[in-house]
């Protein structure tokens, strides 16, 4: 049940206002001035606040002030006549979510609470699923006990705050993308975007329209503006899987931005710049591929900052009991049941 916290200085507003929510199954409380309310706020839980804005002792936008420190996850809505809807403006500034003009009709203050409400649970459902995606790529969630995955650990937790570019190396399988993961949301840029590509899956004519986006009219199909990934990953990060199947055209066009971080979508002579962190990882051995002219020098050493190589399961085998542990707790969670014991 939600708690609604009334606070006005009218007492047949605020007996109205009670009896209507309390027919609506709300648990109400209620105060005739803003001081008697954050006397209420610093005891209950309140999930809503109806305010009026203008009482004795203290008025609505200095209460929704103090509220919102309180109570920072709780909505407030203003209650206002029609000659302060500037104040009401300044409420909302204040952190007041919505304002209503009296007089009112009682079904609006019902479909105004249903929405805030409604909004305030959606907000708090993004939070937890931001910890929760957080909480799943932390570092020390890579299973391994070897001394080979402690070095990975080591430099993920030494490098993971720091805007350095990182080239993680590793055969098919070794989980080079969760380390990436883990890097990330173990960064300052954890709250803004992960963006992946995989160079491999993506033919090279549209992996530049990916990577860098392109402007109505730039080939044949292209009908409409399309956003590229280093824009959607700014202030984020960028992560670049199999980036030694990327041909030399791109590139060039890649090292560009490492080095100057800006580029022009196709078809654009408008540059846009960006702050974005790369991660590229890769399977193949770009050393050799260097030394075969087949992979650019000078990006080879861009990209490789920070080496971090993970190795296969074959060579940390004293790993296999961590790790079959680890899946059969994941599958028991996932089931809500323990299968295995």
């Amino acid at each position: 049940m939600n708690t609604i916290l009334v606070v006005d200085d009218e007492v047949s507003i605020r007996r109205a206002l009670e009896k209507f929510l309390q027919s609506l199954v709300y648990k109400v409380l209620s105060a005739e001035n803003g001081e008697e309310g954050l006397k209420l706020a610093r005891q209950e839980n309140i999930d809503l606040a109806l305010v009026d804005l203008m009482m004795p002792v203290m008025g609505g936008v200095d209460f929704i002030k103090v509220f919102k420190e309180l109570q920072p996850d709780s909505v407030a809505i203003v209650l206002t006549g029609f000659g302060s809807i500037a104040s009401a403006v300044e409420a909302m500034r204040a952190g007041a979510y919505h304002y209503l003009t009296k007089p009112f009709e009682l079904d609006d203050i019902s479909r105004l609470i249903q929405t805030a409400l409604e909004h305030r649970h959606l907000r708090q459902e993004n939070i937890l699923l931001k910890q929760q995606v957080q909480q799943r790529y932390r570092f020390d969630n890579i299973v391994g006990t070897h001394e080979g995955m402690g070095a990975v650990f080591n430099i993920i937790e030494k490098v993971s705050d720091t805007d350095s570019t990182v080239l993680i190396l590793g055969e098919s399988g070794t989980g080079k993308e969760l380390v990436a993961r883990a890097l990330h949301y173990n960064s300052r840029r954890r709250d803004k975007a992960l963006v992946t590509v995989n160079c491999a899956a993506i033919p090279e004519n549209l992996l530049e329209a990916e990577l860098f986006g392109y402007v109505k009219g730039a080939f044949t199909g292209a009908v409409h503006n399309r956003v590229g990934r280093f824009e959607v990953a700014n202030r984020g990060t960028l992560f670049l899987d199999e980036i030694g199947d990327m041909s030399p055209k791109l590139q060039v066009k890649l090292l560009r931005v490492l080095q100057e971080q800006r580029f022009e979508p196709i078809g654009s002579n408008r540059t846009h710049e960006v702050d974005v962190r790369v991660i590229a990882a890769t399977h193949q051995n770009l050393e050799q591929m260097v030394r075969e002219k087949k992979f650019r020098e000078d990006l080879y050493y861009r990209l490789n900052v920070i080496p971090l190589h993970v190795p296969p399961l074959r060579e940390r085998k004293s790993d296999l009991p961590v790790l079959v542990e680890h899946f059969i707790a994941q599958y028991n969670e996932a089931s809500q049941h323990k299968v295995f014991n």
